[in-house]
């Protein structure tokens, strides 16, 4: 089990969170978190993307493993 240092997270940040961690215990969907996360990842890609550009690191991490 992880140590979680409370006085870092906010609280509300630790209740949804908890809320998130219940529901996929109990295999219970909210269509509207479900499309809430979803929008906020698409979200997110973009950002990185407009930020950093294209990040392709996947295949040549995994060439790398391979080829050790």
């Amino acid at each position: 089990m992880i140590a979680i240092d409370m006085s870092t997270i906010p609280a509300e940040i630790f209740a949804e969170f908890t809320e998130a961690t219940a529901d996929a215990y109990k295999v219970r969907r909210s269509p509207t978190t479900m499309k809430a996360a979803s929008h906020d990842m698409d979200r997110i890609h973009e950002e990185i993307r407009v930020k950093h550009g294209l990040l392709d690191i996947a295949v040549p991490a995994i060439r790398e493993l391979r080829d050790e």
